[in-house]
């Protein structure tokens, strides 16, 4: 019986491009788990944001949520990672990462700090056209957007994760500016690309 070492795919991109389809897609292509870091930490986040006497929607901009609250948002889904890599199962982690990227040597850090067992790291690039992206943040209308919207230059300006470099990780992009999620080019590069 051949084992096969199970994947996790870190599905980045700026809000609004569309990371949580594509890795609901990825999580049902590749049978892994699916890891939604607002699903998993967002009932702790605002309760934290509010005993602190912040709104609960106001993340960029806020000093509390960006050194206090965040660091333990990623410690958590990483290690509910580690857990499921344990168990065998592949993971796909839906969450935009963008801190960490200046870090070149990040996912050999997360991969020893949080005890990961063997695994193949897969970098998802979503990319979208700043337009079409400003038009999806406008159109779905969460208050959590109102600072990318009114600094739109600013935030496009750190959205594109190009300046993510990690190591140890294969990177692959993913054009998501059709109408409908299509993940069959992109699965057949990650299984051309399989070791």
């Amino acid at each position: 019986m051949t084992s096969t070492i199970p994947r996790v795919f870190f599905v980045i991109g700026p809000a609004g491009s569309g990371k949580s389809s594509v890795s609901r897609h990825l999580a049902e292509r590749f049978g892994a788990a699916h890891i939604d870091k607002d699903t998993a930490t967002i009932r702790f986040t605002e309760l934290l944001l509010k005993l602190n006497g912040s709104d609960p929607n106001e993340r960029d901009n806020n000093e509390f949520y960006q050194n206090v609250i965040m660091p333990l948002e990623y410690a958590s889904i990483l290690d509910l990672t580690r857990d499921n890599l344990r168990a065998g199962n592949s993971v796909v982690l839906d969450a935009p990462f963008g801190r960490f990227f200046p870090d070149d040597d990040y996912l050999a850090k997360v991969q020893a700090e949080h005890q990961w067992p063997e695994a193949e790291l897969i970098v998802v690039h979503v990319r979208l056209a700043g337009e079409a992206l400003r038009r999806r943040l406008i159109a779905r209308g969460y208050p959590r957007d109102e600072w990318k919207l009114a600094n739109w230059e600013t935030f496009w300006a750190g959205a594109q994760g190009d300046s993510c470099r990690w190591k140890e990780a294969r990177h692959l992009d993913f054009d998501n500016s059709g109408a409908a999620v299509d993940v069959n080019d992109f699965a057949a590069a990650v299984t051309a690309g399989a070791a």
